[in-house]
């Protein structure tokens, strides 16, 4: 297990410029959010990953900036969309291969749109089929407004691809979507591939480990008791820490968590 940050803490700084940043600093993993279709072009990838190589960094996963869209994109009854936004998912995964990345975070459908359970499982297939085309892991996340914010979706969604299941836990996630974060370790186990690592306090849940009160310790024994091995990213938001500084002492706290675990 180790740990990482993701490039989501300093939106809307540019990406290219918040690489630079973590890289003044001894962080050895990052996810990074693409925010843009520029940023997709493989031109400025090349340029990331010389970046990335040049301070010692690895990309762990990649995020979209299109997550927001995916009930629309993936989950409409418009079936022509669909052969349409898996193209267009083909630049993020040519992207993942650029950046030596290999876990794809996805959120998924909102948990409000009248999605079928068999509907998604039937477009999600799709999306992973076309992922092992380039050699990566599309992992669901349980994000607390969308379906795969429930406990037993993500069960039935386990069973249904069987090995080709893969989940992203998030810890703030788990607490919007009132899930209980150690029962999604119990249940998915070794089918956790990364995750999200924030702290919590009553009325704030989301705050830099050491700034809470919950047990990230305990989250974090659960997950190697588990079998985790990957990558444990610290994603908080701009306006839940000062400067700079006050995030990279949050990823030391984190650090210490991981070793003492």
């Amino acid at each position: 297990m180790n740990c990482g940050l993701s490039t989501a803490c300093m939106y809307p700084q540019l990406l290219d410029d918040t690489v630079k940043a973590f890289a003044a600093y001894p962080v050895e993993n990052i996810e990074i959010f693409l925010n843009t279709e520029s940023e997709l072009h493989p031109l400025y990838l090349r340029e990331l990953k010389i970046a990335l190589d040049n301070a010692g960094v690895k990309c762990a996963a990649v995020h979209p900036y299109t997550s927001v869209m995916e009930t629309v994109m993936f989950f409409s009854p418009y079936e022509r969309r669909v052969p349409d936004v898996l193209e267009y998912y083909r630049k993020y995964f040519n992207a993942m291969n650029i950046l030596g990345a290999s876990i794809f975070v996805f959120h998924g459908a909102k948990v409000n749109a009248g999605v079928s359970e068999q509907l998604y499982f039937d477009r999600y297939g799709r999306l992973l089929e076309l992922a092992k085309i380039f050699g990566v892991k599309v992992a669901q996340e349980n994000v607390g407004a969308c379906m795969g914010h429930s406990v037993d979706f993500l069960v039935k969604l386990m069973s249904y691809f069987r090995d080709s299941a893969a989940f992203v836990l998030d810890v703030k996630q788990a607490l919007r979507g009132n899930a209980d974060v150690f029962e999604l370790i119990d249940v998915l186990a070794d089918r956790i591939v990364h995750v999200h690592i924030s702290d919590s306090a009553l009325g704030h849940d989301c705050l830099l480990p050491g700034e809470g009160t919950a047990n990230l310790t305990g989250v974090l024994r659960g997950l190697k008791n588990a079998g985790f091995d990957g990558t444990v990213i610290l994603e908080v938001y701009r306006d839940n820490f000062g400067d700079i500084e006050d995030l990279f002492d949050g990823y030391l706290a984190l650090e210490h968590m991981v070793r003492i675990a």
